[in-house]
């Protein structure tokens, strides 16, 4: 629960100022009553239900329908002898920031028929006030029907953009972690059995530098040797960290078609934009590896490369008039189309194969989300 002197100007869209007017109000109600008594029982419940609204912000648990209730009846009572109706706008306001859904819905209720029972019973005693402030009274009974609603919905959408923030948070942290674990394995496929063996074969050469310098020299060399293939393996990796434009990679794909003797078609613009760099490495990676199949497998004379975008997915769909092969077996056929798969779920992507004999069309579909224009993102 929120403190009351937060809530005012936060979620209302009211001015502040506006409800220092409710505040006064029920005090000019009060003071035109011609009996000492009532207005000294007037004053009493205005400060009591102040009093326990200020309250039921700052309790917990049972005590918040303890005061609230303690409210509604000042409400009424107000309403009966004074024919001041605002009060329930107040409690309107409040029910609707109770979290829990049973006591939200319970004293939505009975705040709802309270407030509409004393209004038609002001009107069936023909009480002079209703009927001078008739267009108020019915405005405020609007108010009690949708105001706690949409306040209720309101605060409940905001809890689920912020879990919705926390659990993108965490999607992030998980994502860089699972990014530095794949780059420590690489590192230490790439450079641990290869600087171990740098280091033994070092070792190696200052013992036999002075008893057996031919052989020495023959295990400098493989040092060096073994060396430059670590730093050519490093900068691959580098390279594949970097990501790869879709743009880039069509243009491989044209090399490689072109050596194959296969004609290459391409139907689409390549330069996606708006498409997330993450996104578009993982399309980059899958038409390298279905253009890949194409080329050892189908035995076709034209591949064709069509992108797609639309408003809400992003197709790229390859193509070849090869000799096919059947759906049931086309995930199983190897451990690349499984891995096309494994990092198309990884940007919620799908992957489709259509397979005849006329050839095989692999469809690959992917969320077309957009990346954040640099001046909204306040760059």
């Amino acid at each position: 629960m929120q403190k009351w002197y937060q809530i005012l100007h936060k979620n209302t869209g009211l001015s502040p100022y506006v409800w220092v007017v409710f505040y006064i109000l029920p005090f000019y109600f009060i003071f035109r009553s011609s009996s000492t008594y009532e207005v000294v029982i007037g004053i009493v419940m205005i400060l009591m239900f102040f009093i326990c609204y200020v309250l039921s912000f700052l309790s917990k648990g049972w005590a918040v329908y303890f005061w609230t209730s303690l409210q509604i009846i000042i409400s009424i009572a107000m309403t009966v002898l004074f024919g001041y109706v605002y009060f329930s706008l107040f409690l309107a306001f409040f029910i609707g920031h109770i979290q829990n859904k049973i006591g939200f819905f319970t004293l939505y209720t009975v705040h709802l028929i309270s407030t509409v029972v004393t209004i038609n019973l002001g009107f069936l005693s023909k009480n002079a006030e209703f009927f001078r402030q008739l267009p108020f009274v019915l405005v405020s009974l609007v108010a009690v029907i949708l105001l706690p609603v949409t306040t209720y919905n309101w605060n409940k959408g905001e809890k689920l953009q912020g879990q919705l923030e926390d659990a993108n948070k965490k999607i992030s942290e998980l994502v860089k972690l699972e990014e530095r674990q794949r780059i420590a394995r690489d590192l230490h496929d790439t450079l641990g059995q290869k600087l171990s063996l740098i280091g033994l074969k070092s070792d190696l050469a200052s013992k036999l530098i002075s008893k057996n310098p031919s052989r020495a020299q023959t295990e400098l060399e493989e040092i060096r040797q073994t060396a430059r293939i670590a730093l050519k393996e490093v900068r691959e990796m580098v390279t594949q960290m970097r990501g790869t434009r879709l743009e880039d990679e069509l243009f491989r794909v044209k090399q490689i078609t072109k050596a194959a003797e296969i004609d290459f078609v391409l139907e689409g613009d390549p330069n996606l934009q708006n498409t997330s760099l993450m996104t578009e490495n993982v399309l980059s990676m899958c038409l390298k590896e279905a253009v890949t199949n194409v080329v050892k497998h189908s035995g076709a004379t034209t591949c064709s490369v069509v992108i797609e975008p639309t408003r809400t997915d992003l197709l790229l769909k390859v193509r070849d008039d090869g000799i096919g092969m059947a759906a049931e077996y086309a995930y199983i056929r190897g451990n690349g189309l499984r891995g096309m798969k494994e990092r198309l779920e990884f940007v919620n992507g799908s992957m489709d194969i259509e397979s005849a004999e006329s050839g095989t069309t692999v469809v690959i579909k992917v969320p077309n989300v957009f990346k954040q224009p640099e001046k909204e993102a306040g760059v």
